[in-house]
């Protein structure tokens, strides 16, 4: 095993050690040697794992190719947390990485995690050790039920899984996963449930057909069908056209800017899209949905014509169905084909966004629509000064905290600036902060931000941050966490200083789930079970991390901003405690100007559902 290792790091990898006669075509190993150069041929170098009983073998495979500089392993101490860390190695750094740990608590844990990739469309793989195959009687952490395969048939709800076995089955194992992890329009994980008893064993796998790291051209769809001409006819009719951009778009930012100047059509953002216009474009109408912003969620309510591209229609993004109560027909941008169908009264151009945008250009006439876009410009006016009225509002007098207090977009807004000035990246934790996050930040580009909004999990941005372990030209990056977000993953704080991540962690505490409160407010006029009576020392606490460096915050923006520049200074993690206001105060936050098909307001959202053309 060892020899095999050595000669992929002396060729430079297994199709070099192949090429050059140091690597048989067909081997026998051992299935868990076989999995691990399988994922090398694929790029796969990185591995977060809490090894258990389920996978003592493959740990020893990983020990000696990490020996001889092969893979790295990244021991993390919460399944929830690697499996964050390995969604952000690949969608910041992007490279597909591998999770492993056993079934049992660990893998509902990873699983669970996992939800994070698969909801913002990022390929990873999960690997856990499963029950063995002879059926000698139960095995510790399966699932206590005299049924086969029992983790396999969960982990296939959750995307794509294989169980392995067969180790002869490896290379179609690796096919399949090849076909969801680096998938151009919707990749996602993929989970390989492997026995405890088939990893050791031996089997001949043909190395030379182990699967390369797929690569797929782009596609559009052809020039004479027929579809660009419908397209082309519903914007010549429309007087109000806009862009809706959806995560797709973000690698297609330059084309689907011609294509908003090409068309007069404003672009709505997503919350996970800020960036694809530069913040002050004109054509720029910030985020819009639930959440939203005055002039996003203006266009989307004028709107006659919506051209989708990389969208998925999350519920709060599109206000449940009804945030285009005016719109009378789509066209939409989509690799996917559930995506791209998704809306009545469609003209579907599946395919790569950039291409088809670049297609549709050129099957259009330049647009002139001056009244529409004067009328959005108002809205956008309207939102800026708005913006900035709510990130210049003076501290306030907390109750919880008894002294005057920063408001939590007023603090927000002096971090992202802070972020913007050192080319940080943002990360963004569910909740009160992740909504105002995305209202607040200024970006320029795509991927200055990262929000987990489509699992919006709890946690995801500090347990982020380990997605840089062991590179050692990451840029320095920013998580936006509440204090409740926070201590869903606070082992970051000793993972973080045993693999040299160097980064920070704002944490926004306001003693409360301050996103349920203000939705408990808006619909029923009170709170309940959203806060607590605990007050917690942030700074001890992160500070008893050797390696950590902890600080106040302060109350004010000028001690914001120095404890700012002290945290960033450090060589390592460091971690700034902002306590910030909580009531009623209108000023306090950005507000809601959308719809959503939850509690009280369900009645009103089905009955405009029905009233939708789209």
């Amino acid at each position: 095993m060892r020899a095999r290792a050595r000669a992929l790091a002396e060729t430079g990898g297994l199709a070099e050690a192949l090429a050059a006669g140091r690597l048989p075509a067909i081997a026998e190993v051992t299935l868990s040697e076989g999995l691990v150069l399988g994922l090398l041929r694929q790029g796969v170098r990185t591995y977060f794992a809490i090894f258990g009983h389920g996978s003592t073998d493959l740990a020893n495979v990983l020990r000696i190719y990490a020996e001889e500089g092969q893979v790295s392993v990244i021991n993390c101490r919460n399944e929830v947390e690697m499996a964050h860390a390995a969604t952000a190695r690949s969608w910041v750094h992007g490279e597909v990485p591998a999770v492993v740990t056993s079934i049992g608590p660990g893998a509902l844990q990873a699983m669970a995690g996992s939800l994070a990739a698969a909801s913002n469309g990022v390929g990873v793989y999960h690997i856990y050790g499963d029950e063995t195959t002879w059926g000698e009687g139960y095995n510790m952490q399966q699932v206590p039920k005299p049924e086969q395969e029992l983790y396999g048939r969960i982990t296939a709800l959750m995307g794509q899984s294989y169980t392995l076995h067969t180790p002869e089955a490896l290379r179609e194992c690796l096919r399949r996963g090849n076909l969801r992890t680096p998938y151009p329009y919707k990749a996602g994980p993929f989970y390989i449930l492997l026995p405890i008893n088939t990893q050791p064993k031996l089997a001949r796998i043909s190395l030379a057909t182990l699967p390369d790291r797929l690569e797929l051209p782009p596609m559009e769809p052809a020039a004479g069908s027929g579809v660009y001409a419908r397209a082309a006819a519903l914007l010549q009719a429309a007087r109000r056209p806009v862009i809706k951009a959806g995560g797709g778009t973000r690698r297609a930012a330059d084309a689907i800017r011609r294509l908003a100047e090409h068309l007069d059509a404003p672009v709505i953002l997503s919350p996970g899209t800020t960036g694809v216009l530069p913040d002050a474009h004109p054509l720029n109408m910030h985020v819009g949905g639930s959440k939203g912003s005055i002039s996003g969620n203006f266009a989307m309510e004028q709107a006659d014509l919506v051209i989708f591209a990389g969208s998925r229609g999350v519920c709060q993004a599109d206000c449940s169905g009804i945030g285009y109560p005016n719109a009378r027909a789509v066209i939409n941008i989509n690799g996917d084909l559930d995506d791209v169908s998704h809306y009545a009264n469609t003209v579907c151009l599946p395919g790569d966004v950039g291409l088809v945008a670049e297609r549709l250009i050129a099957a259009t006439p330049k647009a002139a629509r001056p009244d529409w876009l004067a009328a959005c410009a108002a809205r956008k006016a309207e939102w800026q000064a708005f913006r900035r009225e709510r990130l210049a509002v003076p501290p306030m007098h907390d109750a919880a905290f008894g002294r005057p207090c920063l408001t939590q977009p007023a603090a927000i807004g002096v971090v992202a600036r802070f972020a913007k000035a050192h080319g940080a990246v943002k990360f963004f934790d569910a909740g009160d902060v992740q909504a105002n996050g995305f209202q607040i930040v200024e970006d320029d580009a795509p991927f200055q931000t990262f929000t987990e909004s489509g699992a919006s999990y709890m946690g995801f941005a500090v347990s982020a941050l380990m997605g840089a372990a062991g590179l050692a030209d990451a840029p320095y990056a920013i998580a936006f966490t509440g204090d409740g977000s926070f201590m869903m993953n606070p082992q970051v704080l000793i993972d973080a200083v045993e693999h040299r991540v160097r980064g920070m962690i704002a944490l926004f505490d306001n003693r409360r789930m301050a996103a349920i409160t203000g939705l408990q407010y808006a619909q029923y006029g009170v709170e309940f079970a959203t806060s607590d009576r605990v007050a917690v020392d942030y700074v001890a606490m992160a500070s008893a991390v050797e390696g950590v460096l902890a600080v106040h915050g302060g109350h004010s923006v000028a001690e914001l901003e120095r404890a700012l520049a002290r945290a960033h200074a450090h060589d390592g993690l460091s971690v700034v405690h902002i306590p910030v206001y909580h009531g009623r105060d209108p000023l306090s936050e950005m507000g809601a100007y959308g719809s959503w098909n939850v509690g009280n307001w369900v009645d009103d959202v089905q009955s405009r559902y029905l009233q939708q053309n789209i």
